[in-house]
């Protein structure tokens, strides 16, 4: 968790095709092949995959590969194709150390639509999270959103930890490449959205945990005006902070200030000191550093992450976005936001595997250690117990997670309508392995497999979440209900947020609860 745009309609095969217009299939008819969905983009003709249920176009590129020259800068226009491009495969994510395979060569989308001819339909925007650092596209499978909700669902990549996020002096975009990408991606989304039965007035970004972040990015910067019309943010937000991490031998590696969003001058000296220790400090002692970066290959500057933030004070974002949305300088469009009830069991799960059980001794050690004077006023909120993970576990949920997304909330409704949700089912399956005994709860990231089927590769193979139950899979249902009929409408089917009340939503219904006294968070303001 640490932290364009087609010029032209491309050139259009028509033997052996026939085409609709309105996003309706285009059928290949050749008889040597197997009838497959066909799309007409501004860059080209594309040919998917149909189950019946829904068709799919994967690995669609909407810019450039951002390779040589064009490392580290704003995205470019992809180049258009000639013939009919198989949109079968879904794409590689983009370079990062837990994923094999990853590459810079990434800027892809997939497109999933239901197969009945319809529209226009609302399209959703998914933004994986993944800490800015990990993660791809190709992690959900929304088949279940697109043929449940009626909509159109795309997944994007977007350039993370070093490539999307880094600073040097003087480099145009520095800490933006990331959020550019993504702009990029909503572009071609705006442009594309008819010709595959998209309604490009009703565009919804959504994103999970830094991709929560990366949708409140958006909704601040002066980039993304105009290409979308909603917004949800699922445990990410612009105020997310970094859970406590510790290392082996007990030291706290992430403190109680930890952000998503960093100064560009701040990126820019990391930057100089990434210069200094890649390629045994090779580019450090030219004369033209950022050159000598961008000849370096990929696998020499992976590893490089920590540091890397979205930067505040450039042309993407140009206000810190707790100002920007304090003061209603932002993009004002209706906003769903919410969280798990239990997000920090996740992080505290790696807490134990690295240290061991969390005893009341150890739980005042890391308390002090995080909060020194402050240690005490927390643990008389959080008193210290025979077994204290759970405790410990609380104490960064509602500091990390919740009472920042119910305070970014409450910043936004004084501008724009916004509602409030929790995701309460501690039975969840959860996105990830737990290696310790601790209940996983309704944990960080538990509500994906309700609203996505999660396809296995690494960092997370052979840990797929288990099947849903019938009422988990009401309960996953309903939540599309919500989900879709929010990009639908621009509207939840509750009350707004109010500033106390959100909707939880459980196993057997929703039901209003006082979050905000839930979480204590009188005690992190």
């Amino acid at each position: 968790m640490e932290v364009m745009i087609w010029k032209s309609l491309g050139a259009l095969v028509l033997a052996a095709t026939t085409a609709t217009v309105g996003g309706l299939s285009v059928v290949d008819a050749s008889p040597s092949t197997r009838p497959a969905p066909v799309i007409a983009t501004t860059g080209g003709v594309a040919r998917g995959t149909s189950d019946g249920s829904v068709d799919r176009f994967s690995g669609i590129p909407y810019a450039a590969a951002p390779v040589g020259p064009l490392r580290w800068k704003a995205p470019q226009p992809a180049k258009p194709w000639i013939g009919v491009k198989d949109a079968t495969q879904l794409p590689p994510g983009c370079a990062q150390a837990a994923l094999p395979g990853a590459t810079e060569d990434c800027l892809y989308l997939n497109v999933t639509r239901p197969h009945r001819p319809a529209g226009p339909r609302p399209v959703l925007v998914w933004i994986h999270g993944g800490g800015n650092t990990s993660g791809s596209s190709a992690e959900f499978d929304p088949a279940r959103m697109a043929e449940r909700g009626d909509v159109v669902v795309v997944t994007i990549n977007y350039r993370l930890g070093v490539f999307g996020f880094f600073g040097l002096p003087g480099l145009a975009d520095s800490g933006a490449f990331g959020l550019l990408d993504q702009q990029a991606a909503l572009r071609w989304v705006h442009r594309n959205a008819v010709l595959f039965g998209g309604d490009p007035g009703k565009v919804t970004i959504f994103g999970e945990s830094a991709g929560g972040t990366d949708v409140c990015a958006n909704l601040v910067s002066p980039g993304s005006r105009g290409l979308f019309q909603r917004a949800i943010m699922q445990s990410g937000s612009c105020l997310l902070g970094v859970p406590t991490s510790v290392g082996p031998d007990g030291t706290v590696l992430q403190v109680r200030d930890g952000s998503l969003f960093s100064p560009v001058r701040t990126l820019a000296e990391r930057g100089r000191t990434v210069a200094a220790q890649v390629a045994g400090g090779k580019c450090a002692r030219t004369a033209n550093q950022l050159t000598c970066l961008r000849g370096l290959p990929a696998s020499q500057l992976i590893g490089n992450e920590a540091g890397f933030a979205l930067g505040v004070g450039g042309r993407s974002l140009p206000l810190d976005p707790e100002v920007a949305l304090r003061t209603g300088r932002f993009n004002r469009v209706p906003v769903l936001s919410g969280n798990t009830t239990d997000e920090a069991r996740f992080t505290t799960m790696f807490v134990q595997a690295l240290t061991g059980p969390i005893d009341a001794a150890r739980y005042r050690a890391l308390l002090r250690t995080t909060f020194g004077d402050d240690a005490g006023r927390i643990e008389a909120r959080y008193p210290a117990q025979a077994d204290s993970a759970l405790t410990f576990a609380a104490v960064d949920t509602d500091r990390v997670f919740a009472c920042p997304q119910l305070e970014t909330t409450a910043a936004i409704r004084r501008f724009t309508p916004a509602w409030s949700y929790e995701f309460a089912d501690r039975t969840a399956p959860t996105y990830t392995q737990f290696f310790t005994d601790l209940p996983a709860g309704a944990s960080h990231a538990s509500e994906l497999a309700y609203l996505f089927d999660l396809r296995t590769q690494a960092p997370y193979r052979g840990t797929e979440p288990t099947e849903l139950t019938q009422a988990q899979r009401r309960l996953g249902d309903r939540m599309i209900g919500i989900w879709t009929d929010f990009a639908r409408t621009g509207r939840a089917n509750w009350p707004k947020y109010d500033g106390r009340f959100t909707q939880s939503l459980q196993l057997h219904g929703n039901q209003p609860v006082d979050a905000a006294h839930e979480h204590q968070c009188d005690v992190w303001r």
